[in-house]
């Protein structure tokens, strides 16, 4: 039986979307879980460390190459197999082509499939690495298991129309155990059973949302078995939050603060405000930021207008001919909100 952890999209270097709060810190804390997991590896006596791409979210620099070779240098089972992704891809002067790795660090930076036997474990590992931001050329089938040992892995970057299109069903005549995917950011499972994207370790962009983490997995005779484990600091969270026309700013600013209480002040958010408001009130989406964690407040809601009354009292005038000229529009319809839009420009005029 083979042990495996599969990690991707690390973006070691980066500087997440974090708010007021977290902005100094979230750098930092992508070296912290990534460090995590290297004491997982060492505590589980994981056999292998497979990294999908993108160690880095730029070209790594000498100095951070040594840091992450300190990390790899203390594990005294697993053998770390790693591939350059498109944010770390290997330019002609990258140190990724010079730096001195570890014993147990297997590095595939070439851009034609490279293999690694470890013939104590019976697996071996196949993989590429990026020498451009991008992949234009599709993923065509060609690299196939070649039955150098028992268990066979592949390790890839890529699945978007820049970046390495791939087609599913070549992955999956390809003859692999597991084919260790990077480059999403959000953990799925391609093939169940065989193909999985480990997503980013953390978040770094506000619109990762969800769970990250990696995927803990082991091949035996019995098959290829794998998991999830969550493992991110933070989390990015969208909420939509309806609001009623009686509200205002500092009933949404509590009803806003109840949601962070609840689902984590570690978290990261972004609010959308839906349904209706007193036309006379305008939210403030920028002072309601107590704990420093909120990266956008999106204001959906709809003045509420009773559009009858109002055509009542201004018939013989402008407002009534524009509420006529929209007469029947269905709620939360294109022409709705321009009737809405209109209204607050006429209504705003006249004050």
């Amino acid at each position: 039986m083979v042990k495996w952890i599969h990690i991707a999209d690390v973006h070691l270097g980066a500087s997440p979307d974090a708010g007021d709060a977290y902005s100094k810190v979230r750098p930092q804390e992508l070296w912290d879980t990534f460090a995590e997991v290297i004491d997982i590896c060492e505590r589980e006596q994981t056999d292998l460390l497979l990294i999908a791409g993108d160690l880095f979210h730029r070209q790594p620099l000498k100095k951070e190459l040594k840091e992450v070779d300190y990390y790899f240098s203390r594990l005294s089972r697993t053998k770390v197999v790693l591939i350059a992704g498109n944010h770390d891809f290997l330019k002609q002067d990258s140190y990724y082509r010079s730096f001195q790795w570890s014993s147990n660090v297997y590095p595939l930076f070439d851009k034609e499939p490279e293999c690694v036997i470890f013939e104590d474990l019976d697996v071996a590992v196949t993989g590429f690495s990026y020498e451009s931001r991008e992949i234009l050329t599709p993923f065509d089938g060609g690299i196939r298991a070649e039955g150098d040992a028992k268990y066979e892995i592949l390790l890839v970057h890529g699945g978007d129309e820049k970046h390495l299109p791939i087609q599913k069903s070549l992955l999956e005549k390809s003859g692999f155990d597991y084919i260790a995917m990077g480059h999403i950011h959000k953990p799925q499972q391609v093939i169940p059973g065989l193909v999985a994207y480990a997503g980013a370790l953390e978040p770094t962009d506000k619109n990762d949302t969800g769970k990250h983490g990696f995927i803990r997995g082991e091949i035996s005779e019995r098959g290829t078995r794998f998991e999830f484990v969550p493992l991110a600091k933070r989390e990015y969270l969208h909420l939509v939050l309806e609001t009623e026309s009686r509200m205002g700013n500092a009933e949404v600013r509590e009803l806003i603060r109840g949601q962070i209480q609840e689902h984590g002040r570690e978290n990261l958010y972004k609010f959308i405000l839906t349904g209706k408001r007193d036309p006379d009130i305008e939210f403030d989406t920028g002072s309601k930021d107590r704990y420093g964690n909120i990266l956008e407040i999106v204001d959906e809601t709809i003045p509420d207008y009773d559009f009858e009354e109002l055509w009542k009292a201004n018939q013989e005038n402008l407002i009534g001919k524009y509420i006529e000229a929209f007469g029947g529009c269905e709620t939360g319809s294109v022409e709705y909100e321009a009737l809405c839009e209109g209204i607050q420009a006429l209504m705003a005029n006249r004050q």
